[in-house]
């Protein structure tokens, strides 16, 4: 057995990550029906002017709006209807002395006209004629050519993520597609001789790989593509031609064999063949984390356990990878309650509890580090400093949710 010799702080976990990060540069061309959630690569001008044409915000009527002065219920203004504009379809008419035309919302507004009454303001007068009840100054309801859009305005900018709204803009200057970041291609591969895929056979001796499908799907959900490869047993030729089979990724994440245990040889191989940045925490769990530099990739030796291995994730991973792929930092969702029973905690170690909520006090859910359940019956974590051994119950606490 090698003991650790030194684990460094949480704090400086994170730093040291922070300035390891590359973000991506490679980049490509999606459709916009596809580029929903990626990250814009460059800058996007508007060529056109969005509204193309002044165009009415209401139903009713377009009308020089000097011809409205003192309209009111008692006194309402009559003019000639001399023509009916619906939407996508252009004005064929001008308007002069006396007239108007009746406009849907969203119609180009005729030549003459500089505003709009809105129907609840009139009432038909014939077949030809409509009589108004109010009076509207020039402009008034009326979106005016360019209103939203010029050229050479920008529509979305390189880091811009494209949510909803931004996709909607490029769809407003008749755009089709768009540069994006490329996604960080991941590698994922659990170590040890107990790990065996679920549904295949095993031994009494043999476990279900979890960390694979946790670590796969906090991948997909932070920017990442997942490329899930077959597990390697504990023998040095396997775990590097498993490390050699992650080469051409952007991240490389192993689970398993980061400990200090004569068989965890990952350590030993990662330091022959990259940089390592750290290895070890003084956090619980996780303890065992390391980072490093291969080539041009960055590794993460995750914990085996699969609640150290998935915590991890969560702390340390997830900000690592969102800012790989250029995406924002994930803003926590954090809820305030008290504590419902009583937690120990071990002193010099900074924890992260995991805790369910329930009728509104955080309920401790933290079984163990090999106990996926830990996890997965929990809403969140609690953090309880190195320097802290006890949390009493009632204590108010900020809870982390997942």
């Amino acid at each position: 057995m090698r003991p650790f010799t030194a684990t460094i702080s949480i704090d400086e976990a994170r730093r040291r990550l922070a300035e390891a990060v590359r973000p991506i540069d490679r980049t490509e061309t999606l459709p916009i029906t596809d580029a929903a959630g990626r990250v814009v690569a460059v800058d996007v001008l508007a060529t056109s002017h969005v509204p193309p044409f002044d165009r009415s915000l209401m139903d009713g009527y377009a009308v020089i709006a000097a011809a409205t002065a003192g309209a009111t219920r008692e006194t309402p203004v009559r003019l000639e209807i001399v023509e009916r504009i619906y939407t996508g379809q252009s004005p064929t008419a001008a308007i002069g002395a006396g007239q108007c035309a009746e406009i849907a919302t969203g119609a180009p507004l005729p030549v003459g006209a500089d505003a709009v009454v809105m129907v609840e303001e009139s009432a038909m007068d014939g077949d030809s004629s409509v009589r108004l009840f109010t009076t509207v100054a020039a402009g008034q309801n009326i979106g005016r050519r360019g209103a939203d859009l010029s050229p050479a305005d920008v529509v979305v900018r390189r880091g811009d993520v494209l949510n909803p709204s931004r996709i909607g803009a490029l769809a407003a200057i008749g755009a089709t597609a768009i540069d994006v970041f490329v996604k960080p291609r991941v590698a994922v591969t659990s170590t040890g001789n107990e790990i065996v895929r679920p549904g295949d056979p095993r031994t009494p001796s043999q476990i279900y790989d979890v960390n694979q499908f946790t670590l796969g799907a906090i991948v997909a959900a932070h920017g990442g593509v997942p490329e899930i490869h077959d597990a390697a047993p504990d023998t040095l030729v396997d775990l590097e031609e498993a490390l050699d089979r992650c080469a051409d990724a952007d991240v490389i994440l192993f689970s398993g064999g980061s400990s200090v245990g004569e068989r965890d040889l990952m350590v030993d191989l990662v330091r022959q063949r990259g940089q390592m940045i750290f290895h070890g925490i003084a956090v619980k769990p996780g303890k065992p984390t390391l980072f490093a530099r291969i080539g041009d990739a960055a590794f993460f030796g995750m914990p085996g356990n699969p609640t150290s291995c998935l915590s991890n994730a969560y702390i340390l991973l997830v900000p690592f990878l969102r800012a790989t792929a250029r995406l924002p930092i994930e803003a926590p969702r954090i809820v305030r309650v008290p504590l419902g029973r009583r937690i120990v905690s071990q002193a010099g170690r900074h924890q992260f509890y995991t805790v369910r909520l329930e009728d509104g006090t955080a309920m401790p859910a933290f079984k163990g580090s090999g106990d996926i359940t830990s996890m997965s019956r929990a809403d969140g974590y609690i953090e309880i400093p190195a320097d802290q051994s006890t949390v009493e119950e009632g204590t108010t606490l900020s809870v982390t949710l997942f």
